[in-house]
């Protein structure tokens, strides 16, 4: 894929913003995550359901019409032209065409006359790397269908599309702000599904804390850090998003669906303060693996000074007969040399029974 020269990776993986160009400029910034773009179409109502894939961004004007609930989910932002003509299909405002082809958007709710615009982070856990793998999803709702953007194939909808496939459903008996709310919840019931993986990686790198202490060890705990950065990055904005949508009073949203909204919200909290106290245990871990270094030295400079102790005085004893004075009377005696070692011995034994004693090793 081709890039703009404005458009680019700063070396900390953060992407670049636009520069000198006009608000609503249209170029796609991130990573191009799937092959081609595909939409994806649910029209239906409490007794029937289409689902298709349509062959051109114009076959979706004939979904724009009242008596049913019309859910179409683009895969795929890499493509400028399909995201602006569907933007014109449904009449989006041009920042919002900006800010679903910018991948690096914060999560938030913005309301406009004819429409609702939601930016999430979509969050799985890898647990080959311990990492968290992040997808900005966004969510537009209007008064007759539902407009969905994703980054690649696989998503957390799936259990959505059952519930749509089912039959006699709530989501099949009530609107397209439904549909919404339960696409949301969907996303953020799946944070629930990470922080338990992340949980799991917590406890068994506790475990390997308190066993050992390893320069991996410290480089597992940053990494985990760092995840728990992200995924309060992308929670805690929504906590606010969703607080704001669902004290909104907007034609969009019946009254109903506000009632789960507020659920909604409940469950962002749980998220919040559970990422806080996952967080809080991370910092901890830090501080019990530089007090593990901290003791492992103390250990090692407790050895080395007790062999230093021992051998202080035996230097001294052999330092004085190594003087080889004419006369030093020891020097001529018989039993001289076993008499400095007997001294020798018992010096050392005297030693390393008076750290014994005092259960220093």
């Amino acid at each position: 894929m081709e890039r703009s020269p404005i458009v680019g990776r700063l070396a900390n993986g953060r992407r670049t913003q636009k520069i000198g160009l006009a608000p609503g400029s249209l170029i796609f910034l991130g990573d191009q995550k799937s092959d081609s773009v595909t939409i994806s179409v649910f029209d239906y109502s409490a007794e029937k359901i289409s689902e298709y894939t349509p062959t051109a961004v114009p076959d979706l004007k004939s979904l724009v019409e009242p008596g049913t609930t019309s859910w179409m989910n683009v895969t795929g932002l890499h493509d400028v032209e399909t995201i602006r003509n569907i933007g014109e299909i449904f009449h989006l405002h041009p920042l919002t065409q900006e800010d679903i082809l910018n991948t690096g958007q914060r999560p938030k709710v913005e309301i406009f006359d004819n429409y609702i615009f939601v930016v999430l982070r979509m969050i799985s856990f890898d647990p080959g790397r311990n990492e968290l793998v992040s997808e900005q999803v966004s969510i537009i709702l209007g008064k007759t269908f539902v407009l969905t953007f994703q980054e690649r194939d696989g998503d957390v909808f799936n259990f959505v599309r059952s519930r749509i496939r089912a039959g006699k459903t709530r989501i099949r008996s009530l609107g397209n702000d439904y549909l919404a709310y339960a696409l949301m919840d969907a996303v953020v019931d799946h944070y629930f599904v990470v922080l338990e993986q992340i949980g799991e990686v917590i406890e068994s790198l506790e475990e390997d804390l308190i066993a050992t202490v390893t320069e991996t060890t410290l480089q597992s705990i940053h990494r985990l850090k760092r995840e728990a950065i992200l995924l309060r990055r992308s929670i805690w904005p929504l906590r606010e998003a969703i607080g704001l949508l669902e004290r909104e009073e907007t034609n969009l949203i019946s009254l109903e669906t506000h009632l789960y909204l507020r659920d909604l919200y409940d469950h962002t909290i749980q998220v919040m303060e559970t990422v806080e106290t996952y967080r809080d245990i991370i910092a901890g871990m830090l501080d019990l693996y530089l007090s593990g270094m901290s003791n492992r030295m103390n250990e090692v400079m407790k050895v080395l000074t007790i062999f230093a102790t021992i051998f202080i005085p035996l230097t001294f004893v052999a330092g004085v007969y190594g003087m080889n004075f004419k006369f030093m009377p020891e020097l001529e005696w018989v039993h001289g040399y076993a008499a400095v070692w007997c001294v020798m011995i018992m010096i050392a034994g005297g030693l390393i029974f008076y750290f014994k004693r005092k259960r220093w090793f």
